[in-house]
């Protein structure tokens, strides 16, 4: 009853092992798809694409659970795509990953006794090379092992030569359109790394600090300044104040006394200055703090640098060669003993940057960098989301990306490093200024006096032509002419602006306005079971390896993919990563148990005539969970549709269906042929669908029962449209009979295999056909002559007697429950106290009040409940 077009299946086998061992078959199962190019892409082909190029992990980096989160989302796309007929690409590669590179070869030759300038920064790239080569890529593996069905063929690295070449083309043809220019302006600088780092490599955190109230000038002419960087006072080059303050309206345009120098500098007047926080006057550094380098430019200040690459003040007097931290505390020595220093504040707790590498404090500074004009870049990737050309999910993230986008300053592009895209940039003797293209002669030698920049460009930069670079521009290939533009980029909404931003705003510039992808499904964070953010510091972190070594990797990817509400992050904990372990040997013992019972599925599904109703219902609920499924996948709904498969899988095929089909397996037949028939369907289906979430198990056991080549090119189900309102009305009652009588029996303390005589009264309900269902599940035995009904059940139209006498001990139970009544009620006098006393209620939090009204509701429940069942006892 659903449209499937089966592989066909020469000798289907009922065997299985009694228990599922992943590690058994997980690691060759996925060498087999590999080998068999099941994940390989034909650019000739005449199918639909679909196209998903992995966010490419760091060279330096291993798996973490972040990686696996997302990968596990891409696979189930990608999966779920290939089985729909698309010809389907996931691209994997890896990031050079500068400043971390970088650093793990500068460690090992610290280790040696050596620095990079010993070798020299041909032989230094070298050795880059080989630890690449090396240890680089380990996460590669690791995505294998997690079952990810990427294109190995088409592994890309964003150093390789295609890359490096469309890297090269790109910065040319940005510089001829004057989109791509040199300047002085306010970085984030490394002391530790000695380099320019972007804004997402900088971790902010609360840092104890000093806040240090200063007073400049003298007599009638003072303004008192705060500052947490007294050291930069040494390079203040004016005062700044609201035009509209009236305190300081005699002081603006006149020179006041900078401490400790012998200089003078302006009060300003600036519209930046909030007259209402501090003092209302602000120091003005240029050349170290973003916004006073704005206030400079506006009022042409001078921008003094007053500190090297690493941090030690240059400034000629008694500073001069301290370290910043250092300098800090004799600059406030010296001001106090001058009596410059009005307050002081210790400590000042202040969020602080620092290099998310080396941990060093970051110091703004105005260096000379390269830079891309990202106004008109900017603009056009604004417009593509807003024209929907490119959708983001969900659709709240549009406000932060247009937020982002709308007021995107330029971007610092190179990096004072030897690791990474060298800038394509040549310096002549004689002030020239050539950009050369990768097809491009080198104007002229070291001999002549030309040299090239001796920086190399931000990782973000190659990264931001990952979706079109890989496909093989700037050439015309069949790859970029079939797979571009993408489907959908799988990411999490922290880089949204970092990394997001940059490949829409290269690739509409690139590609001629053809969108680098179509859709941005973004993802939260993965976090611990208590929401804490997971890190290598904290006592929290766990190697997603570890859980797949100990339960399997399909259970590691179930658990992922249940937790992924789109942009929202994903507690994760190790409890629920067993429970999706027990969901995969549900799946494998109720396979198994089909298969020995007769579970097929050759030939076509017989009539809805010749079913049972339990069979029509299954056929039903399955064609709505298909249509359920798809909904939910075109939505990125991976919760949502991972829990419909739980549910559906577990609780309705593997307890209702196959307990209520087992007495006709049992009785033997047509009908059990029939209903075997209707199995084999049912778990064929149901594979099919968990298959993109859980490959290994699903594979095993699909290949056992239908005997076909593989499930990764088995056709995705379709809904057939088939519905049976009728028979799922009648298997509603009858699981609502079944289970409240099995209700009944555990509040009478009965046992689950303890059989007790019972008379079902069917007659006038759709129930009659299912009397032996009904006795099988709730271990019912026959009334015999001394039958005497001691309850009787009304429930679903039918209505089951049950003699308990002689299964329980009456007395004992009534004892018991009126034990359970005395303390609910005691619990409800407790709670009802509390919330009427008025004084404690103007106290107490509001979580606290609140927990107890839910102990007063829980207690009426719980005292409903007993009463109830001794109500239901037989009288003594």
């Amino acid at each position: 009853m659903t449209e499937n077009t089966q592989q066909q299946n020469p000798a289907p086998t009922t065997e299985l092992p009694t228990q599922y061992a992943p590690a058994e078959v997980e690691g060759a199962l996925y060498e087999r798809w590999v080998d068999r190019g099941y994940f390989t892409a034909d650019a000739n082909s005449e199918k639909e694409p679909y196209t998903i190029v992995i966010p490419p992990p760091n060279v330096t980096g291993a798996l973490h659970l972040g990686h696996a989160f997302q990968v596990t989302l891409m696979d189930a796309l990608t999966r779920r795509k290939r089985m729909q007929g698309y010809e389907t690409l996931w691209l994997p590669g890896m990031d050079h990953a500068g400043i971390a590179t970088q650093n793990k070869v500068e460690q090992q030759l610290a280790e040696e006794g050596k620095s990079r300038q010993d070798l020299g920064r041909e032989a230094f790239t070298d050795r880059v090379w080989q630890w690449k080569d090396e240890y680089g890529g380990r996460i590669l593996g690791q995505l294998r092992r997690l079952g990810a069905g990427l294109d190995w063929s088409r592994e890309r690295f964003t150093m390789d030569e295609g890359l490096s070449k469309a890297v090269q083309t790109i910065f040319k043809n940005l510089y001829d359109d004057g989109l791509i220019y040199r300047a002085e302006r306010i970085i984030n600088w490394c002391p530790r790394c000695l380099t320019a780092i972007s804004d997402i490599e900088v971790d902010y955190q609360d840092d104890d600090g000093e806040l240090v109230s200063l007073k400049y000038g003298e007599g009638d002419e003072t303004v008192v300044v705060a500052t947490t960087r007294v050291e930069t006072m040494l390079g203040d080059t004016a005062v700044a104040v609201h035009p509209d303050d009236e305190r300081y309206a005699h002081l603006i345009g006149k020179r006041i006394k900078l401490p400790l120098t012998d200089r003078t500098i302006p009060v300003v007047a600036d519209t930046h200055v909030d007259p209402e926080f501090g003092t209302g006057a602000v120091k003005v550094t240029p050349a170290h703090d973003p916004n006073d380098f704005a206030i400079g430019q506006r009022h042409d200040l001078e921008s003094m640098t007053i500190m090297d690459e690493r941090g030690v003040i240059t400034v000629h007097g008694p500073f001069q060669g301290l370290d910043r931290f250092e300098a800090r505390s004799a600059i406030v020595a010296a001001l106090r003993e001058q009596g410059r220093v009005v307050a002081e504040k210790r400590p000042y707790v202040h969020s602080v940057g620092h290099c998310s590498r080396c941990k060093t404090t970051v110091e703004p500074r105005l260096s000379l960098q390269w830079w891309v004009k990202v106004d008109t870049l900017a603009r056009a990737a604004g417009d593509a989301v807003r024209d929907g050309r490119v959708a983001l999910h969900p659709k709240d993230m549009e406000k932060r990306y247009f937020d982002w986008v709308d007021n995107l300053n330029d971007w610092c592009i190179s990096r004072q490093l030897w690791w990474g895209h060298r800038i394509p940039v040549w310096y002549g003797p004689n002030g020239e200024v050539v950009c050369v293209g990768p097809d491009d002669p080198i104007p002229g030698t070291e001999a002549e006096g030309w040299t090239q920049d001796e920086d190399v460009l931000d990782t973000w930069f190659s990264s931001g032509l990952w979706p079109f670079s890989t496909l093989g521009w700037p050439e015309k290939t069949p790859d970029l002419e079939k797979f571009y533009s993408t489907d959908v980029l799988v990411t999490g909404h922290d880089i949204i602006f970092f990394w997001v931003v940059r490949m829409m705003m290269f690739g509409l510039y690139a590609m001629e306005d053809q969108v680098p992808f179509k859709t941005v499904a973004l993802t939260g964070l993965v976090r611990d079971e208590f929401g804490k953010k997971m890190s290598k510091s904290n006592p929290n972190a766990v190697d997603p390896l570890d859980w797949m070594d100990a339960y399997g990797s399909d259970a590691v990817r179930f658990t992922l993919a249940t937790g992924a509400n789109p942009g929202a992050d994903v507690p994760i904990g190790e409890d629920w990563v067993k429970a999706s372990r027990n969901f995969a040997n549900k799946i494998w013992n109720a396979t198994r148990f089909a298969l020995m019972n007769g579970a097929t599925v050759e030939g076509p599904l017989p009539a809805p005539e010749a079913m049972t109703a339990t069979d029509r219902w299954i056929l039903s609920r399955l064609n709505k969970t298909v249509a359920e499924v798809d909904a939910f996948y075109d939505d990125f709904q991976f919760a949502k549709l991972s829990d419909a498969l739980y549910h559906f899988a577990w609780d309705e095929v593997f307890d209702w269906y196959v307990e209520l089909s087992k007495t006709t397996f049992f009785e033997g037949g047509e009908q059990a042929k029939v209903s075997g028939r209707v199995l084999g369907e049912v778990l064929d289906v149901t594979l099919r669908l968990l298959h993109p979430i859980v490959p290994f198990v699903t594979e095993t056991l699909w290949t056992t029962l239908t005997g076909g080549e593989t499930l990764v090119i088995a056709e995705w189900p379709k809904d057939s449209g088939f519905r049976d309102a009728a028979a799922e009305s009648e298997i509603e009652t009858l699981q609502q009979v079944i289970t409240e009588v099995r209700r009944f029996r555990a509040d009478q303390g009965l046992q689950p295999g303890q059989r007790v005589p019972a008379r079902l009264d069917l007659d006038g309900t759709a129930l009659a056909p299912h009397e032996a269902a009904i006795r099988q599940l709730l271990r019912l035995q026959p009334e015999g002559d001394a039958f005497s009904a001691t309850a009787t059940l009304p429930v679903g139209g039918a209505q089951v007697a049950l003699d308990l006498s002689g299964t329980i001990d009456v007395a004992a139970e009534r004892k018991r429950l009126a034990k359970d009544l005395a303390a609910a009620e005691k619990e409800k006098a407790q709670a009802t106290g509390k919330l009427g006393n008025e004084a404690f209620l103007a106290k107490a939090p509001d979580a606290v009040v609140d927990k107890i009204r839910g102990r007063l509701a829980k207690a009426d429940e719980d005292i409903a409940r007993i009463q109830q069942q001794l109500e239901r006892l037989p009288q003594a």
